[in-house]
């Protein structure tokens, strides 16, 4: 262990990272994944499809810009913890209010820099995600593997994260009442719908389905969250039984549940996609979209044949599921994030797409 190292990482393969901490000092266990975006850490932090998952950052300077209030994705973050090359604890930005390693320790949050970030995310590239424990550099190699052997990583991730209780967006001279299924959403998701003329109405991802039609929303939107897609049948269900009656759009997690709503298998990916840079084309208008992306799972492109669903966006770097829709239920879905914020700006037209489909059930919006 080099001189000045505080905390390491271990990995089930027994190898160990050695660095310094900053956030909090909780040793935990999680999964081990990179993200490739070369700013937006404040966004990657706060994003909810993170519980439970430590973050290796590729981009080596991070923290440098601090924090703000109002770019948080969630008010409560849930990432596992942290991992870069070089952390900056001094920010310049006017707009800055905390630096990272406050909002890390506020939230509990284990960090540590000062790691060999390419060999880390080069490791995850060929031997895929895996279980990998922060703990303190002096916890003896055989007490981190037992610990690591030990411990499962957990299931309920979407029931952790999502609300308690309805709650309410609204926003000024609005058209549409949008009822919004809560996985794990991210605040720009209702941003941009508010920003759109829509009301939106934040239900838990149990709410049944009864409940959403008494509301009499124009659409349902299925938000982002963590996750094994398997795992969340109340929202499975929920698709099942509202398909066709309402325009229903889901992003990432909601890409996924409706897939399996209509019949299509999901599996999980070696590494997932997670940065701000995958090429995606349309499909139907052969246009190439650069999109962000953050998931683990992915749908399985010939379980969808015959499911009534068609395959709209595909991504170029691997040929995966990006985009599905039904156009008779008036049902669609993208594996990336629209809303990215910071990020790339080509696909906020799918927005307005479901604007288009709630629009035609309300003529005179």
């Amino acid at each position: 262990m080099a001189k000045g190292f505080n905390r390491k990482i271990v990995l089930e393969d027994g190898s160990e990272y050695y660095g310094r901490g900053f956030g909090s000092m909780d040793t935990r266990v999680c999964e081990l994944v990179f993200n490739t975006s070369m700013v937006g850490y404040q966004e990657i932090v706060s994003d909810p499809s993170y519980t439970d998952q430590i973050v290796v950052m590729t981009y080596p300077l991070i923290g440098n810009y601090g924090t703000a209030d109002d770019d948080f994705e969630t008010k409560i973050p849930t990432i596992g913890g942290l991992v870069v090359r070089e952390y900056n604890d001094n920010p310049s930005n006017f707009r800055y209010t905390k630096t990272l390693s406050e909002i890390l320790e506020e939230n509990h949050i284990p960090a540590i820099e000062g790691l060999d970030t390419r060999l880390l995310a080069r490791s995850i590239r060929d031997h895929g995600s895996r279980k990998v424990l922060l703990c303190d550099a002096d916890l003896p190699l055989g007490a981190a593997l037992e610990l690591l052997n030990t411990t499962e990583l957990p299931h309920d991730q979407v029931k952790r994260v999502s609300c308690r209780k309805r709650w309410y967006s609204r926003t000024s001279n609005p058209k549409f009442d949008v009822v919004a299924v809560d996985c794990g959403i991210k605040l720009n998701i209702i941003r941009s719908l508010n920003a759109r003329g829509c009301n939106v109405t934040v239900v838990p991802y149990d709410t049944p389905a009864s409940v959403i039609a008494g509301m009499n929303p124009d659409g349902i939107f299925l938000s982002n969250g963590p996750g094994d897609p398997e795992d969340v049948t109340p929202v499975i269900e929920l698709v099942k039984e509202m398909r066709g009656k309402y325009p229903i759009c889901g992003i990432c997690l909601g890409h996924q549940m409706i897939s399996l709503a209509y019949g299509a298998k999901t599996y999980k990916l070696k590494f997932g996609h997670r940065g701000g840079n995958h090429p995606v084309k349309n499909l139907r208008t052969g246009k190439i979209e650069i999109t962000s992306q953050n998931h683990s799972y992915a749908v399985d492109a010939d379980s969808v044949k015959g499911t009534g669903l068609e395959v709209t966006h595909i991504n170029l770097l691997d040929n995966t599921v990006e985009g599905v829709a039904c156009r008779e239920d008036k049902v669609f879905s993208v594996q990336y994030h629209p809303e990215s914020a910071p990020g790339p700006q080509d696909s906020g037209y799918l927005f307005d797409e479901f604007l288009a489909m709630m629009k035609e059930g309300k003529p005179n919006a």
